[in-house]
């Protein structure tokens, strides 16, 4: 059984991403978690040490997190009648990320779902906040849903890559069971300026073709370009239905989530996207 973990805030951003998540899953034996997450609009030291007023505020803002988190749950047991799948729910006083963390921990979760933007993120913003600090510290793979984002099955997978990472079957593991489940084909992409691969690039590359096995997949080189560049116009020529990367600390990926960078260079995601991390 897959253990989905699925932030909300109650967006449409956030529900596209659940609806998301259940219909790339319908044929996996799925748990999913519902997580909401709060704070009291005044989070002064006296709410932490008791203060009557305070108290009040955080009972009642409990309670409201509790019944959206409730009646979330209800609609969706009502409107997916999928004996594959099980929900559960979760309300914290605490901040996303953090809380995020500690979920993918404790319950030892597979795959984090959510929106690439919440109820008041800027329409200019890639990522909310929000998305890039679970992105950041999360465990486990995360798919990113873009805004008024409709279904496609995951037919065609793009997966960029400089080779500088060590793959294993483990770390693809979500990605491998998803192609396999939607007879995907997964295209490996990578930008080049004419340097050759070095002895470790080939070596994981060549380690990369051997996980792959028997998905259908096929590796492109784009010549003279940056990442982004080969990117953006890789899909102008092929349509793609999810983008996923590797993230480490040396790769570009963390370059995404600096704001100045994206609008520099023009990258507009409006395919999910999912990173894997480096390492469980």
């Amino acid at each position: 059984m897959l253990k989905i973990l699925l932030p909300t805030d109650f967006s449409n951003n956030s529900f596209d991403a659940i609806t998301y998540a259940l219909l790339l899953l319908k044929n996996f034996k799925c748990e999913f978690t519902l997580l909401y997450t709060y704070m009291p609009p005044i989070y002064h030291a006296e709410y932490l040490i008791g203060s009557p007023g305070q108290i009040g505020l955080g009972d009642a803002i409990k309670e409201k997190a509790t019944s959206n988190i409730d009646e979330l749950q209800k609609r969706l047991e009502d409107q997916i009648k999928n004996e594959n799948h099980s929900f559960r729910s979760i309300t914290a006083l605490n901040s996303l990320p953090n809380q995020v963390t500690e979920t993918v921990e404790i319950q030892a979760i597979d795959l984090i779902v959510m929106g690439t933007k919440g109820a008041t993120s800027a329409q200019e913003i890639l990522f909310g906040t929000n998305t890039v600090h679970v992105i950041k510290k999360a465990k486990c793979p995360v798919i990113a849903i873009p805004p008024n984002f409709n279904y496609e099955t995951p037919k065609e997978i793009l997966f960029p890559t400089d080779y500088e990472v060590d793959f294993t079957t483990k770390r693809l593991e979500i990605l491998l069971k998803i192609a396999q489940k939607h007879i995907s084909s997964i295209e490996v992409l990578h930008a080049t300026y004419g340097y050759e691969l070095s002895e470790k690039q080939l070596k994981n590359k060549k380690t990369l073709n051997e996980i792959l096995g028997n998905i259908a997949h096929g590796f492109h080189e784009q010549s003279n370009q940056e990442v982004i560049q080969a990117i953006n116009n890789f899909q102008l020529k092929h349509k793609m239905n999810l983008m996923v990367m590797v993230r480490n600390k040396h790769t570009f990926v963390e370059r995404l989530f600096i704001d100045s960078v994206i609008k520099k260079i023009g990258f507009n995601i409006k395919i999910p996207f999912m990173v894997i991390p480096h390492s469980k």
